[in-house]
């Protein structure tokens, strides 16, 4: 018997040898780029060579390298004709659900269930895309998207990195429920709206002990609530600054839904990390992110998209459809003040409001606000990586960060909407689109 253990020790020894052994045979491919831009905001390349291993870049070289170098197995995808780019992070989506007159009936038709599943879907388009890691600011169902955002992580579904909030509203706000019959508000309305500073604290708190990555919150009013109360601001000053005091301490960021002049600047003021839209920023509020290193989501294509739907179809409440209509057509002359200040800009959608999948109009939009290709590319990469606090691991193709990777036919940089149609996507190193 003794001597039985002895070679099922030895066995198990060789085993476990050989099963180390095979981990070492590094999964190794590169890509020979005929246009590579490294890194947005400095000039892009020719001909490049970008060797990934085990799912990250392990260097970028001039010329198109021999495979063989690195192993028979060593695998060649050939982008000798295309831009080559870091993959586009979208910094607000609503990956649950898609505005249109179908919007509420599904709501309360499909099960939870149905609706994890519709997010699938969502961030799948999402991914083929071009984006590979997206800010979910807003579900309404917070455990599903973390569901969805652990599934991605680990490998069981392809979708976007997903950095997921949990939402922290007042009661009656933005971000609240409303436009229900009284007892569908009580059984809908979360355990994170919150009212005074102290109660405030409570739901920052329950919001990242259920799993939130960052902190949303809605400072002012907004469009798409199904309420005459404005869009101005709704959380008072000591609310939002306790708000920041308590995320930042167990070390969660906070973003802030803001379009009034006032809210924006109350939540600068009180430390927040980001403000979303910011509809109606003025000379302030300019001053107030420089001064904070706060970033700016515009999120210009909602503003875009729900003045379409307003003037062309009749699903909205008469209380959506003014707001649509006049916060909508003020936002991109906002940003173009706000950009030509020097404040910095992250790349941001409002996906969900828009159709998931046409994130890359956002750039177009951004363009015609007057920004550059050089720059509005930058916000889509380094600066949101810089915002998720990731600049470490994504937002540029250098060693040791994860190989996010997109690739198209033609230069964003003289194109923009070469960005609409991406060719090329690859996700920690594997490629799941390819055409």
């Amino acid at each position: 018997m003794r001597q039985l253990l002895k070679n099922a020790v030895a066995g198990l020894a060789l085993a476990a040898t050989g099963a180390l052994g095979g981990a070492a045979l590094a999964d190794v491919t590169i890509i020979h780029a005929g246009e590579l831009l490294a890194v947005p905001g400095k000039a892009a390349k020719k001909e490049q060579s970008v060797i990934v291993e085990d799912g990250r870049i392990k260097a970028v070289e001039d010329g198109y390298v021999d495979a063989s170098a690195y192993g028979d197995d060593a695998k060649v995808i050939d982008l000798k004709d295309g831009f080559v780019m870091p993959g586009m992070m979208d910094m607000h989506v609503h990956l649950q659900g898609e505005l249109g007159p179908n919007g509420d009936s599904e709501t309360l038709r499909w099960s939870s269930e149905e609706v994890g599943m519709h997010s699938v879907h969502f961030a799948n388009k999402t991914l083929m895309a071009g984006f590979t890691t997206v800010r979910n600011l807003g579900s309404s169902s917070p455990q599903h998207m973390y569901a969805l955002r652990n599934a991605i992580a680990r490998g069981w579904i392809d979708g976007p990195r997903i950095v997921a909030s949990g939402g922290v509203s007042p009661t009656g706000g933005h971000g609240d429920v409303d436009g229900m019959r009284h007892d569908l508000l009580e059984k809908y309305t979360a355990k994170t709206i919150c009212n005074g500073p102290y109660d405030c604290r409570r739901a920052v708190r329950e919001a990242i002990k259920y799993g939130a990555d960052v902190i949303k919150i809605t400072a002012t009013g907004g469009v798409l609530s199904d309420t005459d109360t404005g869009t101005g601001q709704q959380m008072a000053d000591d609310e939002l600054k306790e708000i920041m005091d308590t995320a930042h301490s167990l070390g969660r960021k906070v973003a802030a839904h803001a379009h009034a002049a006032e809210g924006i600047n109350a939540a600068l003021r009180a430390g927040v990390d980001s403000i979303e839209h910011g509809s109606y920023a003025d000379a302030e509020s300019i001053k107030l992110f420089k001064k904070s290193g706060a970033y700016l989501v515009p999120t210009l294509i909602a503003g875009d998209t729900v003045v379409g739907m307003a003037k062309s179809s009749n699903f909205m409440s008469p209380a959506i459809k003014e707001k649509a209509l006049r916060v909508g057509a003020d936002m991109l002359s906002h940003f173009e003040t706000a950009h030509k200040a020097g404040v910095k800009i992250a790349f941001g959608t409002d996906s969900g409001v828009s159709q998931h999948g046409t994130n890359a109009r956002e750039a177009l939009l951004m363009q015609k606000g007057g920004m550059k290709p050089m720059d509005i590319l930058k916000s889509a990469t380094v600066n949101a990586a810089d915002l998720i606090n990731m600049s470490d691991s994504l937002g540029t193709i250098e060693a040791g960060k994860h190989a996010d990777i997109i690739g198209m036919h033609g230069s964003p940089l003289e194109n923009l909407e070469e960005l609409m149609d991406v060719d090329f996507v690859m996700k920690a190193g594997k490629a799941v689109k390819n055409k």
